[in-house]
């Protein structure tokens, strides 16, 4: 059985930088990670810094999904 809440990166934010001594533009970077829920098709709003703690929050949102 797939878990409901999973993690997944963070949406890139669409910032591109231009390096002008270099002549190239860097790409969009992702910012920490977020949680996805299978059974609604969506990203979930709050972004966490570190996977560790959107792991964390993922396994209680499946606890309390299962219980």
């Amino acid at each position: 059985m797939r878990a409901r809440f999973v993690v997944v990166s963070a949406l890139p934010i669409k910032e591109y930088h231009y390096r002008r001594a270099v002549g190239f533009c860097t790409a969009p970077s992702c910012n920490g990670f977020d949680l996805y829920d299978n059974v609604a098709k969506l990203r979930l709003t709050p972004t966490y810094a570190k996977r560790a703690d959107a792991q964390a929050e993922c396994a209680r949102r499946n606890e309390t999904a299962c219980a």
